[in-house]
């Protein structure tokens, strides 16, 4: 029956190309069963219900304890689990570092109460960041490496972190967030590049 071929040979071609995207799509199924993709998620959801002031000083300050946060989980996961000395040493340096400014976070906040004029366009820059980062991550191939895993994400963390911390260079108004955000945006630009470093050589 020649007049039933094509439409048999459209739907075997439909057929491959929907394997074909199901296998693209599952190429790598334990790419969310990760710990350091589960706190990052975990991350993402506790982000997604805080509160929002649409005071940007406020929100960058809430926001980014619960960023550094998972940071520290992060990084206390590659303590436990990884094997090179290098990441080892970096993610001891991230515990360090962002305990310390999650104090100085915690200490704004608490003598901070949300002022106006409120600048609701700063909201939707801090979730675009994230959604950005989750995106960037997503598209990682997680090779259950720890180092190499730890490595890859944090850069993608990193790099939320900075965008954050530019946006609230804009649209800030307190001197102490500002001051946090800056320091945030020179120290992990540095990591971001040694991280970047140590993935080209352990590839």
């Amino acid at each position: 029956m020649p007049h039933l071929r094509i439409p048999l040979l459209m739907l075997a071609l439909l057929g491959l190309f929907v394997a074909s995207c199901s296998k693209s799509h599952d190429m790598d199924p334990d790419h969310n069963k990760s710990v350091y993709m589960t706190i990052m998620m975990d991350m993402m959801t506790q982000m997604d219900a805080q509160a929002k002031t649409q005071d940007p000083d406020h929100d960058f300050a809430a926001q980014m304890v619960l960023h550094h946060e998972a940071a520290i989980k992060m990084a206390q996961e590659e303590l436990k689990s990884g094997t090179n000395q290098e990441m080892k040493t970096t993610a001891q340096t991230i515990i360090t570092k962002q305990q310390a400014e999650i104090t100085q976070f915690n200490a704004f906040l608490s003598g901070h109460p949300a002022r106006q004029p409120l600048v609701p366009q700063f909201t939707q820059l801090q979730k675009t960041n994230m959604d950005k980062m989750m995106a960037s991550s997503d598209k990682r191939t997680i090779t259950g490496r720890a180092d190499y895993d730890f490595a890859q994400l944090m850069v993608d963390h990193h790099q939320a972190a900075i965008d954050n911390s530019e946006a609230l260079l804009v649209h800030g108004r307190e001197n102490t967030t500002r001051a946090l955000a800056q320091a945030i945006i020179a120290d992990q630009r540095q990591e971001i590049l040694a991280l970047q470093d140590w993935l080209t050589r352990n590839k």
